[in-house]
């Protein structure tokens, strides 16, 4: 017990606790976002081709986004549960959760190994919009996919590495080996999309074998941190044998995680269907949309580095019943997410001209894009928010509530009134009101977030 009462998790003033373990998770997830829009950037500037790269890039985002939401998720449960396992002291089952969350994913790679051999091709071609976008960018988008999906160990694995660091208090660790895998994408990007170095221009195939190789040393390092750092997880083999009851109990928390993580995928799947079919300005739209998400990124991800820090804190203490800590740990995990959704919001209405700049894009998808940043940056503050929320309810095992919040945000306030605005719109003179409800939806949901955690929330934090 005396070991445990020194544990930083359990002593260390939240502020500072927070501010420890937060600040180098943000900083990674910020560089995690900038690298894509890096890689935007990049392709953008192609001698031919730069604009439908983009929109290639567009059309394969929603696949990306449903690898990260499975391997996030299952990192989450991982994360959540072994840091209350370590908070009760219960380091057979701690190690067992561990061993387990290697096994599923390395079955998760494969499974997406399988859907790169046979779904990639049917999958892009859905969203032809009956040919409103080109033969030549569907497949620019297959290329893509079949290379990131073909090859998704990094990713899968470097999720799980990065969870089971955070849990144990060495966030540090698993930031530094992001941020390496992210230098590395970004100095590799234009070698391989322009052949520098003697080496052939391979355009979007090359992004995507950049995006794979950042991936792969992230992993790398993550695994090389467990292993020297977390000396409190044993890791024998003899732990990766499946366990119903650790599978089960991390998908307890994981499930819902990956649930409304996939709904992203669902929304930005379902609103490039909405785009394309836009009157004159379709293809425009959905390019639009895809680059105001990777900026977006650049603000949203600070706040899933704040909730990663505040899961592993709330769970922690309230594994250990410390009633006065987990009150700390939300309200100052919502106060440092507030204050930085606030200057992202700030700096993205200031400088939306210079970011779309980035693009060389064509005058008319220009404008769209400054609109759409302009527009939608002003639900920063209640998204950050919403996920600081869903943070606070996966610590206290409240999957549900988490996957609610997701519901809304992404699919109940968002896909029906952008269809609905989507059939008022006649051309580029008027397109820019189907961007409203991707920020009006973030108000409403946050007022959704607040009923569910004084009707559920505060009752458990008070129990203890």
């Amino acid at each position: 017990m005396e070991k445990q009462s020194q544990n930083p998790m359990a002593v260390e003033p939240i502020p500072r606790l927070m501010a420890r373990i937060g600040t180098p998770i943000v900083l990674s997830m910020i560089l995690q976002a900038a690298y894509n829009v890096v890689d935007s950037a990049y392709l953008a500037r192609m001698a031919d081709g730069g604009e439908a790269a983009l929109t290639a890039l567009s059309l394969a985002f929603p696949v990306q986004l449903f690898m990260v939401a499975v391997s996030i998720g299952t990192g989450v449960g991982t994360n959540a549960l072994l840091a209350r396992l370590l908070g009760q002291g219960d380091r057979e089952q701690a190690n067992r959760t561990v061993g387990n969350a290697q096994f599923i994913a390395l079955c998760i790679a494969v499974v997406f190994m399988l859907f790169a051999a046979v779904g990639v091709r049917p999958y892009v071609y859905s969203q032809s919009a009956g040919g409103s976008i080109g033969r030549d960018i569907l497949e620019s988008a297959i290329a893509y996919l079949h290379i990131c999906c073909g090859v998704p160990v990094g990713i899968v694995m470097f999720s799980v590495y990065e969870k089971v660091l955070q849990a144990t208090g060495r966030s540090l660790y698993s930031t530094i080996a992001q941020i390496t895998g992210a230098v590395v994408n970004i100095v590799v990007d234009p070698v391989l999309i322009y052949g520098i170095f003697g080496l052939p221009a391979m355009g979007v195939r090359g992004a995507a074998w950049a995006t794979v190789l950042g991936q792969l040393v992230s992993m790398g390092l993550g695994l090389l941190f467990h292993l020297h750092f977390n000396k409190e997880i044993s890791n024998s083999f003899r732990y990766w044998r499946p366990s119903r009851s650790a599978i089960l109990r991390i998908y307890a928390i994981g499930l819902p995680a990956i649930i409304s993580q996939a709904l992203l995928t669902v929304m930005t799947y379902a609103l490039n269907l909405i785009l394309a079919a836009i009157p004159q300005v379709g293809q425009n739209a959905v390019t639009v949309y895809g680059l105001y998400y990777k900026i977006q990124q650049l603000i949203i991800f600070a706040a899933f580095g704040v909730r990663d820090a505040i899961t592993p804190i709330v769970s922690f203490n309230f594994g250990m019943r410390s009633r006065t800590r987990v009150q700390q740990g939300i309200h100052w995990g919502l106060g440092y997410t507030a204050a930085l959704m606030l200057l992202g919001c700030l700096g993205v209405e200031l400088f939306a001209q210079p970011l779309a700049g980035l693009f060389s894009l064509s005058g008319t998808t220009h404008e769209m894009c400054v609109a759409c940043m302009r527009t939608v940056s002003l639900g920063f503050l209640f998204a950050g928010l919403c996920i600081a929320f869903q943070g606070v309810f996966q610590a206290l095992g409240r999957g549900v509530e988490s996957l609610i919040i997701s519901v809304c945000r992404q699919v109940l306030f968002v896909l029906p009134p952008v269809w609905a605005l989507s059939q008022l719109i006649t051309g580029p003179e008027n397109v820019a009101i189907v961007w409203w409800p991707l920020a009006l939806g973030e108000a409403a949901t946050l007022a959704v977030a607040l009923v569910l955690y004084f009707m559920n929330g505060r009752k458990l934090v008070r129990g203890l």
